[in-house]
């Protein structure tokens, strides 16, 4: 049998992590569809890159930092973060566009995704998490230190790369969008 270890981190970052770029790009064709720009505007967009960041911290330490109670504390921080923005953003959004059950099926993968990353690193990383909590045997490290080894440096650059054009690049899209069809209003509010 192989290690079950092995078979989580495998798990991890093989799935989860790509796993999470694709509800991510479908929420954002799902804002488009609703021409968000004409909605709930940049307000909301903005909100929705500062989600991707919240999240994108914790994943790029995980993928390059020892993991130990300190990054284990913050990963948890930006899930709860996420999680009250992720309210916020759908609470907003209702209000001024048309969340339709696809986009709120999609919402619960990216609502999802990152609690079974966090759980996993917990499990992974059992002793540091504890004592994180001031339980078990192990002291928390609290220092951000390079893994060593490091993950091979294809596979980062592949997700590093994945996040950008998938993520950071239509959701920067977006944010533009919005941003000129708010400009072009206040113009026409101006003239009229």
């Amino acid at each position: 049998m192989t290690d079950v270890g092995l078979i989580a981190n495998n798990y991890m970052l093989y799935f989860l992590v790509p796993g999470w770029i694709i509800p991510g790009l479908a929420d954002y064709l799902c804002h488009r569809r609703s021409r968000i720009e004409a909605t709930s505007g940049l307000r909301e967009a903005i909100l929705h890159f500062l989600m991707i960041a919240v999240l994108g911290i914790p994943i790029l330490m995980g993928l390059l930092l020892e993991i130990n109670a300190l990054v284990i504390l913050l990963m948890l921080v930006a899930y709860f973060v996420h999680l009250a923005m992720a309210l916020w953003d759908v609470s907003y959004a209702v209000t001024k566009r048309s969340v339709t059950p696809i986009e709120q099926h999609i919402h619960s993968f990216l609502e999802v995704l990152p609690f079974t990353a966090v759980s996993f690193v917990v499990c992974l990383y059992w002793g540091q998490a504890l004592a994180l909590v001031g339980l078990g045997s192990e002291n928390g490290q609290y220092c951000l230190c390079l893994k060593n080894p490091q993950l091979p440096t294809p596979y980062l650059l592949t997700v590093i790369s994945a996040v950008f054009l998938f993520l950071a690049v239509p959701y920067s899209e977006e944010i533009w969008r919005c941003y000129r069809a708010a400009k072009l209003a206040k113009t026409k509010g101006i003239c009229e």
